[in-house]
């Protein structure tokens, strides 16, 4: 029998929180004792969602909120990251590899390929003006997991 655990997290849109963020949530997650390259995935699709709402979302602007919510159900985890900035105008165009908005700030255009690849499954809720949603899930192949 599993038991479910989570948790939730807000912070500022500053750039210095995105390590916070990484951070955080691969402590969380760390009780299912993934791989090393499951937690570097993980750590890695957290960066990418936290840097696209503060340099997209909000523009560089530290006056927006980033909410994480983390869940894990068994051997799996669920991650939501949101922010209520300008929310994304086409996401099927945002979700081409080397697509930006930003080139003049030598943006890659790779986030959410990066997410996608590094994630069983990948959701964007948005709407122009009120932010963006991405909810993810990735199943964690660890031991400990089978065992919960």
């Amino acid at each position: 029998m599993s038991v479910r655990n989570f948790m939730a997290l807000q912070f500022a849109s500053r750039s210095e929180n995105e390590a916070f963020a990484r951070v955080t949530v691969a402590a969380f997650v760390s009780q299912l004792d993934p791989t090393l390259e499951e937690l570097t995935d993980l750590k890695t699709v957290v960066s990418e969602a936290v840097t696209n709402a503060i340099i997209h979302g909000y523009d560089n602007s530290p006056d927006g909120v980033i909410s994480i919510q983390a869940e894990i159900d068994s051997d799996t985890v669920y991650l939501t990251i949101e922010d209520q900035g300008s929310g994304i105008e086409n996401v099927e165009q945002a979700k081409e590899p080397l697509f930006t908005t930003k080139p003049e700030l030598e943006r890659s255009g790779m986030g959410f390929t990066i997410m996608e690849n590094f994630m069983d499954e990948i959701e964007v809720t948005t709407a122009v003006g009120a932010g963006t949603k991405i909810k993810m899930k990735k199943r964690i192949e660890s031991k400990k997991a089978l065992f919960n």
